[in-house]
């Protein structure tokens, strides 16, 4: 039997090959390039069914890389279908605060900004250890990020029975805790009347609740009802009336209604903590290296250390900030000994 002419249909990198098993001229897409001195092909068969209107739309799709075989396959183990599975696990959610839900947002988003359609399996030890290093600079998101990866890892094979072999998390060294954060000094509170209005606001909203920033920031004008104020406890995820103390409700009264919260991006929604802190670290970085060591959490312990210079009691100091019991003598301990000593001997006078 003749072999029958080739098709006369040409197109840049259309090749036409002989099938002796059909006994029929088959077309491919085919691809050449030259790799450290070798020559490299792919080819990609077009089925088109004799149909030259499904070999142009085969042939289009190659060109433009959409081709089935040119688009890679979305492995049902990636980080993205995990992140989901987690997040939508009512077991696992109603167990989470609602700060404890935030903190893991954050790096959750981080592994899917990159990562969403990567094939977990595929993570390993070593990667997994040179991110957790390039993230050295800031050593508690470095560790928090690591410490994700192995939460979604453990509920993966446990919860959900992956396929997955052992933690790559396991063995990786932690740059452990760090220092705690610093009470701000004086000069520093002195400087905040030239600070931006968003940072001083939120350092007066921080310094006179005694909140977490990111709870603070987010405070509302409702919240302050006359000589009482309701703050969050974001790591119990608890609402609670504490005394507002007069600067802060004259500082709060002063400020132009902008929205529903003191710090508003718009008339419903808050600016949001991550805006106000790169606001914040802007401003410090004009004030100079002296000011570096100290962030937005250093307030709320001035304001512990406030309290005990004024006099309180670990008890009251709790009852206003709903802090530990630990965290509130640690920080008691950086109070002034000459304002203490005062606050005591004034009792017996």
């Amino acid at each position: 039997m003749r072999r029958p002419a080739k098709p006369r249909i040409s197109k840049p990198r259309l090749h036409w090959k002989w099938d002796k098993s059909k006994a029929a001229w088959t077309p491919y897409h085919r691809v050449t390039w030259t790799e450290e001195g070798k020559r490299r092909e792919r080819a990609i068969l077009l089925d088109w069914k004799g149909e030259s209107q499904q070999l142009d739309a085969l042939y289009w799709a190659c060109e433009a890389g959409r081709h089935k075989k040119q688009v890679p396959q979305k492995s049902p183990y990636s980080w993205g279908a995990l992140i989901i599975e987690w997040r939508s696990d009512p077991r696992i959610q109603k167990k989470l605060a609602a700060s404890t839900k935030r903190s893991y947002a954050r790096d959750m988003e981080r592994i899917l900004e990159k990562n969403a359609d990567k094939d977990v399996r595929k993570t390993t030890k070593q990667g997994l250890r040179t991110a957790h290093t390039r993230l050295a600079e800031t050593p508690r998101k470095a560790d928090k990020y690591v410490a994700t990866i192995k939460l979604l890892w453990n509920y993966a094979r446990a919860q959900l029975d992956w396929p997955l072999g052992p933690n790559p998390s396991e063995g990786i060294n932690f740059f452990g805790k760090q220092r705690e954060y610093e009470p701000w000094p004086e000069w520093m509170i002195t400087k905040l009347t030239e600070a931006p209005e968003a940072v001083r606001t939120a350092a007066e909203l921080i310094l006179g609740t005694g909140q977490r920033p990111s709870a603070a920031v987010t405070m509302k004008h409702e919240d302050f009802d006359g000589e009482w104020m309701r703050v969050c406890d974001e790591k119990g995820n608890e609402r609670f009336e504490v005394y507002c103390p007069p600067q802060l409700r004259s500082y709060v009264e002063s400020l132009k209604k902008e929205g529903a919260h003191v710090l508003a991006k718009n008339l419903t929604e808050p600016l949001g903590y991550n805006i106000v802190e790169k606001r914040f670290r802007t401003w410090r970085k004009d004030l100079g290296e002296k000011a570096a060591p100290y962030t937005l959490h250093g307030l709320r312990k001035l304001a512990i250390v406030r309290l005990a210079e004024a006099g309180a009691t670990d008890a009251q100091i709790q009852a206003i900030t709903n802090q530990s019991a630990e965290m509130v003598a640690y920080y008691r301990r950086k109070a002034s000994r000459k304002a203490l000593s005062k606050a005591g001997q004034s009792l017996g006078e």
